[in-house]
């Protein structure tokens, strides 16, 4: 809960940005923002966290282009090449290593993860993988039917709620496998 409250604060500078200086200046910031927070995970916690380091390569790359093109289009589109990847990195996850990325960020909501079977780990490892496929593809869909205002807003509210939900219900489902 407290990774996602601190992955949230570089969505949160964008959208204060955005509302006060508009798209240009809220991707400066984001980007900015991105990069402190990678600088600040390195000094506290001794090592780079890699998803904060592709997160905030994708948001350069997106990010520059748009100031760079003077188009917004392309930071609209850098949610949902993350969030492809994400899905991509749950399914392969599934083929490489012991386990899947599911198991390694919510095994510890269970004591024994032997508790939980493999076919129920693989199980919520596809629903995150076709959650983050169609986070993208809904992102898309504002991008291009709806005002960057909205989208922004969607960003926000929208993406945020989602991901806190569906991570609630997955962590809601494990319970049963909790060892008392």
């Amino acid at each position: 809960m407290l990774n996602l409250l601190y992955d949230f604060f570089v969505v949160l500078v964008f959208f204060v940005t955005f509302k006060f200086y508009g798209i240009y200046a809220a991707t400066a910031a984001g980007i900015g923002s991105s990069v402190l927070q990678v600088a600040v995970t390195r000094v506290f916690r001794k090592k780079y966290d890699k998803k904060q380091l592709m997160v905030t390569a994708i948001f350069l790359v997106f990010g520059g282009m748009t100031l760079y093109f003077h188009d917004p289009i392309f930071v609209k589109w850098k949610p949902t090449i993350l969030f492809w990847i994400f899905g991509f990195a749950f399914i392969i996850s599934q083929f490489i290593g012991k386990q899947s990325l599911t198991q390694r960020m919510m095994g510890h909501i269970v004591e024994e993860k032997k508790s939980v079977p493999n076919i129920v780990w693989r199980r919520l490892n596809l629903a995150w993988s076709l959650f983050f496929f169609s986070l993208g593809a809904i992102n898309i869909f504002v991008v291009y039917h709806f005002t960057t205002e909205v989208w922004v807003n969607f960003k926000l509210y929208g993406i945020f709620t989602a991901m806190l939900l569906f991570g609630l219900v997955q962590a809601f489902f494990l319970t049963r496998y909790l060892t008392k």
